[in-house]
């Protein structure tokens, strides 16, 4: 394939169920996250599958990485599918102030470094001949969350995004799909400091690979919003029946500790 497929937060977890998915389909690959030695790693795995991949460490914290990124990763190549999955989160009162350097990487990271590669990303694809953009949203895009506000606000935002663009982009070549998880197998738990939270207590979290096989063919249909796993759509319709006061408040329980 002459097309390349660019994913972020590709050094664990859904980045790298996505990226085997894509290499299992012979495409060319970017991978990009922090740790080069895991994406070297991860890289090594994936050759014998994939077409070429290429290696771009970058810290999407930082608002000039993420653009040097698509510099460097749109130099000479066609990339068509685009894949934002990099993210994170903090558990805790947003009144403590402890967590605000967390916070504010998770708003660099999940929403100013997201906006700024489908900038680049939509009139590049444009350009060439059309693409597909999947934004890992979450079903905690749905609605506030105690105890995790700045994380579901971060995803609200995504959500958001991916629609009004995806309605801009309607009838043309480029597409965006907002992927939107619930709880799943991956090590956001230990980095976000959940463990204990009443939602790991009443049900089992999704496989990081089923999540990602059903974001991914979700993505080349070309459908907008794909929630993953029965309870995570129920969870998301709710607060359409819901008073928005009762969802919070059912929220802020389930994401307590």
């Amino acid at each position: 394939m002459n097309g390349w497929t660019l994913i972020t937060g590709a050094s664990e977890g859904l980045g790298v169920e996505f990226a085997r998915i894509a290499a299992r389909e012979g495409r060319n690959l970017i991978l990009t996250a922090r740790s080069e030695d895991k994406l070297n790693a991860l890289a090594d795995e994936l050759r014998d599958s994939a077409g070429e991949v290429v290696v771009i460490p970058a810290d999407l914290n930082q608002l000039s990485e993420a653009d040097r990124l698509w510099q460097a990763a749109s130099e000479a190549r066609d990339i068509d599918i685009l894949v934002n999955n990099a993210g994170l989160g903090s558990h805790g009162d947003f009144a403590d102030g402890q967590n605000w350097t967390r916070e504010l990487t998770s708003i660099n990271v999940n929403i100013t470094a997201l906006s700024l590669l489908m900038k680049r990303a939509i009139p590049h694809m444009q350009g060439h001949g059309g693409g597909r953009i999947m934004n890992v949203a979450s079903v905690a895009g749905f609605t506030p969350g105690p105890n995790m506000a700045v994380y579901h606000a971060t995803k609200a935002y995504v959500l958001s995004l991916s629609e009004a663009v995806a309605e801009e982009l309607r009838g043309g070549a480029v597409t965006v799909t907002a992927v939107c998880p619930g709880a799943t197998a991956t090590a956001f738990f230990d980095a976000a400091d959940m463990h204990g939270i009443g939602l790991l207590k009443l049900r089992k979290p999704m496989t990081a690979r089923g999540v990602a096989e059903t974001g991914w063919a979700a993505t080349l249909k070309s459908r907008r919003v794909v929630v993953t796993g029965l309870m995570n759509k129920l969870f998301a319709l709710s607060p359409r029946f819901s008073p928005r006061w009762l969802t919070t408040f059912v929220a802020g329980k389930i994401m307590g500790k």
